[in-house]
């Protein structure tokens, strides 16, 4: 049996049960839900899926030690007590990560340092030499946690964040983030089970994330590389496997619309849709939601609208109050999710809520609205929808919306279970290698193909194979 190990994906406050979610449909074991972080245990195998596949996860780290310290010397005593040859060597360069939440340690930086001061002198004692320390793109990245007095080291295995999923060629003014994109997504229970609209899509960051969880594409197929292609046991034959293996994806029989009144940013969006391959599913319109019409087909509205950071409250209050009106009007029948930061804004919606979920964007907190929109009496809306219900239960048959969520332990702020010594093995010395680039993309042909090209001793082995006649899986930019 393969080595287990614990991980932390770490995620927005706010998507620790969808990312639990997630990660038991994975199949990772010994989850624990923490704050804006879910534990659990897997193998290395564990670690790429989780890395490749998760949606709502920012990074995933691999800890390697857990320790108390009071002061900055015993941080130092400690890191440099690890044999740091397991991890890098004097060719490799490496990057600290500091979260510091304590009153010993009131710096961040001042904690890197010490960190860095600590695997620099290990090395140069043993060897005479150095790693050098390279900000950006390094071999090794190291994120240490510190929660008053205690510390955990870990391995990045993710590198740069999971929410640059590595479609979005432009963006908009403060795009949405697609970590919480996905999250809210994955938050209303859609699957893909009915049309989904965004009325102000920007540059198209729902509908894309909604297309990728429609059709079950891992949102890491897009991406350049991982941290833990760079790390000296990387298992290039297990990940090639992974990256490859598309027998969950699956046909996706709606549509997705995505309107704006911007010119700019509905150019945006379709570069951004083209780049993602999934066109065929996305239909974008240059549209005011003033505009917006009663759709045909049942559909769910997913929305994140202006916060009145950059526009007059006066003009923010009136949006929110046309939303409201459209809503009432134009979506009878189906159910809204609004994402927004103030309260004077919701109360412009002039309807009630049925689910008020918080969640945070970026620094603001905001909250995730659920509006059920139904023609006549509410009373007589409820029992009808439970008829339907009951009836749905004796044909055997399960909603897929807003099923009960699983019991996850929680876990406490800076807990971490350490391993018993012996337990990290030595890793061999090996290269990484990015992706290839090529492939054309033709209409809504959604195929992919690896980026960059092969380093180290891996140039003989040529591109990776695919099964069957499946195309290469990566498509460049669509031609204009």
């Amino acid at each position: 049996m393969s080595e287990q190990f614990e991980m932390i994906a770490k995620t927005f406050q706010g998507l620790e049960e969808i990312l639990a979610e997630e990660l038991t449909a994975l199949g990772a074991n010994d989850i624990q839900i923490g704050r804006r972080m879910v534990s659990f245990t897997g193998d290395k195998r564990m670690m790429y899926k989780a890395n490749f596949c998760l949606r709502t996860a920012i990074r995933i780290l691999k800890p390697i030690k857990n320790f108390t310290a009071k002061d900055a010397d015993e941080v130092y005593n400690q890191i440099q007590a690890i044999p740091w040859e397991e991890y890098l060597d004097v060719n490799k360069t490496f990057a600290i990560d500091a979260v510091v939440f304590s009153d010993e340690f009131r710096h961040s930086k001042f904690v890197s340092y010490k960190v860095k001061d600590a695997i620099v002198d290990y090395f140069r004692e043993k060897t005479g030499k150095r790693p050098s320390v390279r900000i950006n793109n390094p071999d090794v990245l190291l994120n240490i946690h510190i929660a008053q007095t205690t510390c955990t080291l870990s391995l990045d295995s993710s590198g740069e964040s999971l929410h640059r999923r590595g479609y979005r060629q432009e963006a908009v003014e403060a795009p949405l983030n697609e970590v919480l994109a996905a999250g809210m997504i994955l938050m209303t229970g859609w699957r893909g089970d009915c049309d989904l609209i965004d009325p102000m899509c920007g540059s198209g960051t729902i509908p894309v994330e909604a297309a990728l969880i429609a059709k079950n594409i891992a949102p890491g197929v897009f991406r350049k590389g991982f941290a833990f292609e760079k790390w000296v046991d990387f298992d290039a034959d297990m990940f090639d496997e992974i990256y490859n293996d598309d027998s969950q994806e699956r046909e996706f029989a709606h549509k997705i619309y995505g309107y704006d009144n911007n010119p700019k940013a509905n150019e945006i969006a379709t570069h951004n849709i083209k780049a993602a391959g999934v066109s065929k599913d996305i239909v974008l319109k240059l549209q005011p939601f003033q505009q917006f019409e009663q759709p045909q087909e049942k559909s769910i509205i997913i929305t994140n609208p202006p916060y009145g950071e950059r526009i007059s409250t006066n003009d923010l209050l009136g949006l929110y109050q046309m939303i409201g009106e459209r809503l009432k009007h134009a979506f009878v029948g189906n159910e809204a999710w609004v994402l927004s930061y103030r309260e004077e804004c919701f109360d412009q919606i002039g309807l009630k809520a049925s689910q008020k979920v918080p969640l945070f964007n970026g620094p603001l907190e905001c909250e995730f609205r659920k509006y059920e929109i139904f023609d006549g009496k509410y009373k007589e809306f409820k029992s009808q929808e439970g008829e339907e219900e009951d009836k749905k239960d004796s044909e055997g048959e399960q909603a897929p919306r807003f099923r009960e969520r699983k019991e996850f332990k929680p876990r406490r702020e800076g807990e971490f279970k350490p391993r018993r010594e012996g337990d990290f093995k030595p890793r061999r010395e090996g290269e990484s290698r990015p992706r290839r680039e090529g492939g054309e993309f033709k209409g809504g042909d959604r195929d992919r193909k690896p980026r960059g090209e092969f380093r180290g001793g891996r140039d003989s082995r040529g591109p990776r194979e695919f099964r069957g006649n499946r195309e290469p899986r990566i498509p460049k930019k669509e031609e204009e």
